[in-house]
Parts: structure tokens; C-alpha cells; sequence
């Protein structure tokens, strides 16, 4: 199983209406399928020209490592090289900070990982939190 279309969708507009709700700024979402394609993408208005790729890679680089982006920060804490080694490996699109979440199904398997980048990491991370649990998936935030 992977993340369709509409659940897709509804992770983007629910992550997006969280974002709105708590007053972040201009977020841009991005939901990956469990093979790492985009499935669904919105920028908002006033998302700076960099936000797909930070939001992209951030997601990306959970599905390549296996963690979310927060436990990439914390390894890129301890084992700096080999973070570095493995952005390399993946041609450069792993982004080691909070706002890259897998998401699980109720079996615990990988269906895709959303990223989400323009206000501050936690935020940004919450905001892809709300959405995944909108559609009765599980964040994996770890």
C-alpha cells in the first residue's frame, strides 16, 4: 500500500489549515508516496522559492534513512559524516531537520513520508503531524 491521491489531498489541505490555524507563515507541503515520487504539492502564497526543495528533501530524506527528519538532526549531531555521506548517496536531497514525517499504516509500514518547510522546524513538523493523523495514518516523527 501507498498514499493515493486523495489522502494525498486531504494530508496537504489539513497540514496547510493547521498551519493557518496556529498563525505559521507561508508553508509549503510536499507528500511522498512509499517510493519517494510527489504525489501531492502546494506551495502558499507568500512560500519562498526554496520551500518545495527544503519540504521535498526533508521527506525524502526520511524515506531513504528510515527515521524522520528530526532523528536525521539528532544523527547528524553525533555522526556528522555520515549524514553528509548519505545526502551525497541520494544525490543531495536529505534536508537533517524536523519537518520530514513518515507515515505509517495501522500494520506499521512505510506508505510515504510528508514534508513540510516554511516556519520554524518544530512548526513546520506539527503541521505535517496534523495532517497524516487527519487521514488515520500514523506520524512517525522518530
Amino acid at each position: 500500500m501507498s498514499i493515493g491521491l486523495e489522502t494525498a489531498r486531504t494530508i496537504v489541505a489539513t497540514a496547510r489549515s493547521s498551519g493557518v490555524d496556529n498563525k505559521f507563515k507561508a508553508l509549503t507541503v510536499v507528500v511522498l508516496d512509499a517510493g519517494g515520487h510527489v504525489v501531492a504539492a502546494e506551495c502558499e502564497d507568500g512560500s519562498s522559492i526554496g520551500r518545495f526543495d527544503i519540504a521535498f528533501g526533508k521527506a525524502y530524506g526520511a524515506l531513504s534513512l528510515g527515521i524522520g527528519s528530526r532523528s536525521i538532526m539528532a544523527r547528524a549531531e553525533q555522526q556528522p559524516y555520515f549524514v553528509a555521506a548519505a545526502t551525497a548517496a541520494v544525490g543531495g536531497k536529505l534536508v537533517p531537520v524536523p519537518g520530514g514525517v513518515l507515515v505509517r499504516d495501522g500494520t506499521g509500514t512505510i506508505v510515504g513520508a510528508v514534508g513540510v518547510s516554511g516556519d520554524t522546524s518544530d512548526n513546520d513538523e506539527s503541521a505535517a503531524v496534523a495532517g497524516i493523523v487527519s487521514v488515520d495514518l500514523i506520524a512517525d516523527v522518530g
